[in-house]
């Protein structure tokens, strides 16, 4: 038994969910296998919302990594429509996407800047700029913390800035508006900018683009936060798909792009010197057979990448995969539920014990407890209300 293999682990917990004896013992002493932080204190949680209804900004929660529990701690700052928040690598700044379709009387969303006060539990807003298009629904921020990037979903374009010594944005360095459709008339009218990522090694900027069905690819000068075209420009994903979502693997080789429509997720290989995605598998976040509309909708990875958890809205599940070391290709291992209705968006917390969940539509954050070992999920008996939450983001 001390013999196991790689790909024998995962054939283990992919038929019985977990593994047991000498060769758990034996797996677990293996530099890729995942261990458990050890962390008992508790920490900091901030949640953005739709503001539409009884939210009002910015919520700041505390996290007891022991027991799974969240304690309210305030409103961290009012804001307006604040979907989406990407905390700065020192972890001083805080960048928020406002997702408006008017600004400053003008057809726009916004994007903040706040300088945040971990004790207090306080934002205080730096700056706020105009997205220069609509329904500014993702932000991120570089490795350097001196770019930032914004998706634009109604208008269909991305934007980039520049953050000052002082945390305060530039206006729009770079603009990138799409045009064009995708085949499903419902969902691909138009371009729908989702989602801004930054490259592992800080040299380009990828842009989901759920309305044509690609993945943008540019050159980032971090300097300026200045965005040229790659060559090639895009990945294709398959036709009608939807490329909603995109998370890179730790190693840096590999990615994984959730889509919306076909409810798939495509493991992806980086050429981090071309700038070029290739796909190498597909696979499906339904049961075979189920019939229902669903939608594919966030992904996050363990930070040793061993496994990756898929939400999938409308059946409000939450897929696990053990993820190949050798090539990153994805094993499906089990669905669990969320815990409510419309999941939106994942967070794994600093220890990897508590995968949290925010749930848009019955209005709560659940936590399911997670095994390192094995990556298995427990149904939630976690649940704790929010009005409309919307991004998850651990200081």
């Amino acid at each position: 038994m001390d013999d196991v293999t790689e790909d024998q682990f995962v054939r283990q917990i992919s038929r019985r969910g977990f593994i047991y004896g000498s060769a758990a013992l034996s797996v677990a002493t293996r530099p890729w296998f995942a261990q458990a932080k050890p962390f008992h204190g508790s920490g900091l949680l901030l949640v953005g919302t739709q503001t539409s209804g009884a939210s009002k900004g910015i919520y700041a929660y505390t996290f007891d990594a022991a027991t799974g529990d969240l304690k309210q701690i305030g409103l961290a700052a009012e804001a307006d429509n604040p979907t989406f928040l990407a905390l700065s690598p020192k972890g001083d700044m805080l960048f928020v996407a406002n997702e408006l379709d008017h600004y400053e009387g003008k057809d726009s969303g916004a994007v903040s800047s706040y300088t945040l006060d971990r004790k207090a539990a306080k934002l205080t807003k730096v700056s706020e700029v105009s997205a220069i298009g609509t329904g500014t629904c993702h932000v991120s921020v570089d490795h350097t913390g001196r770019s930032v990037f914004a998706a634009n979903y109604d208008s269909g374009s991305a934007a980039s800035f520049l953050v000052s010594d002082d945390g305060h944005l530039s206006p729009a360095v770079s603009f990138e508006q799409y045009t064009g459709h995708g085949p499903n008339h419902e969902h691909q009218a138009s371009p729908h900018a989702h989602r801004v990522t930054v490259s592992p090694d800080n040299r380009f900027l990828l842009v989901n683009d759920l309305g044509l069905d690609e993945i943008h690819i540019y050159h980032l000068d971090a300097a300026t936060a200045k965005l040229t075209p790659n060559d090639p420009p895009a990945w294709k994903s398959t036709a009608g798909a939807g490329p909603r979502a995109l998370k890179f693997h730790p190693n840096g080789k590999w990615a994984y792009c959730v889509t919306e429509m076909l409810s798939t997720v495509a493991a992806l290989r980086w050429d981090s010197k071309h700038g070029t995605l290739e796909t190498t598998q597909e696979i499906s976040l339904k049961p075979e057979g189920f019939q229902s509309e669903t939608a594919g909708c966030d992904i996050v990875l363990d930070p040793h990448g061993h496994f990756a958890y898929v939400a999938d809205r409308f059946d409000d599940i939450i897929v696990t995969f053990a993820i190949s070391p050798k090539d990153g290709k994805l094993t499906l291992l089990s669905r669990t539920p969320c815990g409510g209705k419309v999941p939106r968006h994942l967070a794994l917390d600093p220890t990897g014990r508590w995968l949290l969940v925010a749930n848009q539509v019955s209005d709560t954050i659940s936590v399911l407890a997670r095994d390192p070992r094995s990556g298995q999920l427990t149904p939630s008996t976690k649940t704790f209300p929010l009005a409309k939450p919307q991004c998850l983001v651990f200081s």
